[in-house]
């Protein structure tokens, strides 16, 4: 077996279910998981019907390079989304279509990472599980930037010492930020783009949240949208992440896209020939529908908005919580009280009030002498809002009995 299988730690779900072993709910309360990251919203049903409609497409088997008809829709949203002047992204060149995110983080570090040398893969922390096993199945190492409350919960890029940026292969960006809802500033973005020009990285931005956002003037910028302001439209070293299952409320679609770097798109395509990555034909001409449509996607955020309002108006007195600037998870601290932490505190909610959270810690790692996610939740308001008003509610009163 790859040696490196023993490097991946247990996924932070496995850790939840162990936490929560052994241990019985009330039962006159009904389990609400604010756990795991999957919306519940409704699903737009134009794009249900479209996978239904061209189910009759599955007898062909699809290129691994998708439909120029998806990469067109793909090329479109991006023009209009991040402001990039028409005919600079070719959707012969600088697209993909992907099976979802997921496996295109993967598999990105696995066609990237040069494995001869003594490779590093840099990434925030607390961070998106995928991007550290990508690293180390690609037989790099991860290098993490701690995002704290004292750097607004952003990488801070001038904290990383010149041999770290020597020896980096590739940076993952999660902007706007898991779990923390961060925004990555123009500013930054340029700064890493000229750090890869430097030191000859690769920038590989997860922009899966992108569209859950609570200021409609406000949306969150892109890497490819400062390229294009710094006068950089070939999007050299620069790759990002979309997908509909957040933006549409379609988890199970598997759909989404890269769009960059042409020289890099092309050697990725490459890998994902051989390792069988195509978009089923239904799929692919469902994405196209729900990439040409925004009105799904407004109406999304109008619902997260009031989810967030309301939450935070019952929790703001009880925890320190900040409202994100976008995605969908709260990342409040817990009470500092003797013997508390937040392991204990996942556990004895879940124990009094049936409600699930994930543990901060799970979700980081120790570096630089600190855990940031120790006594820290994750909640992720996926649910309806009536459910969220019902597990906000409880968690107050569980903290009010602490």
């Amino acid at each position: 077996m790859n040696p490196d299988l023993n490097r991946l730690q247990p996924y932070p779900f496995e850790k939840l279910r162990d936490l929560k072993n052994g241990i019985v709910p009330p039962a006159d309360k009904s389990p609400i998981a604010l756990s795991i990251g999957e919306p519940r919203h409704s699903p737009p049903h134009f794009v249900v019907e479209e996978v239904i409609t061209h189910l009759h497409s599955l007898e062909n088997y699809p290129l691994t390079k998708g439909i120029l008809d998806l990469r067109i829709a793909c090329v479109n949203w991006l023009n209009q989304r991040f402001n990039i002047e028409p005919g600079h992204l070719d959707p012969e060149q600088h697209v993909l279509p992907v099976n979802g995110t997921r496996e295109a983080l993967f598999a990105f570090a696995q066609a990237i990472v040069d494995r001869t040398k003594d490779a590093l893969v840099v990434m925030p922390n607390p961070f998106y599980q995928i991007y550290e096993g990508a690293a180390f199945l690609a037989g790099a190492e991860p290098w993490f930037i701690n995002t704290t409350d004292e750097t607004d919960f952003l990488p801070d890029f001038d904290s990383v010492p010149a041999e770290v940026w020597a020896r980096c292969q590739l940076v993952y960006l999660c902007s706007p930020g898991n779990p923390t809802g961060a925004v990555v500033t123009e500013e930054a973005l340029g700064k890493l783009i000229k750090l890869a020009d430097e030191h000859d990285f690769i920038i590989a931005s997860d922009e899966c949240y992108s569209e859950i956002y609570f200021d409609e003037k406000n949306p969150p910028t892109g890497l490819l949208e400062v390229a294009e302001k710094m006068g950089r439209s070939d999007f050299k070293r620069c790759v990002v992440f979309h997908s509909l299952s957040k933006r549409s409320n379609l988890p199970g679609l598997r759909s989404g896209f890269v769009a960059g770097d042409a020289k890099i798109l092309e050697k990725f395509l490459l890998y994902r020939t051989y390792h069988g990555s195509a978009m089923p034909p239904p799929t692919q001409t469902a994405s196209i529908k729900a990439w040409g449509d925004e009105k799904h996607v407004i109406e999304n955020r109008n619902q997260y908005r009031e989810k967030f309002d309301g939450v935070m108006e019952i929790l703001s007195p009880v925890l320190n919580i900040q409202h994100p600037q976008a995605a969908f998870y709260l990342w409040p601290e817990i009470p500092q009280i003797k013997n508390m932490d937040d392991h204990k505190f996942a556990q004895g909610l879940f124990a009094q009030q049936n409600v699930t959270v994930v543990p901060g810690s799970y979700l980081s790692r120790e570096a630089h002498g600190i855990n940031p996610g120790n006594n820290r939740i994750r909640m992720a308001l996926v649910a309806p809002t009536d459910e969220c008003i019902d597990a906000a509610q409880r968690i107050r009163s569980y903290v009010e009995s602490l």
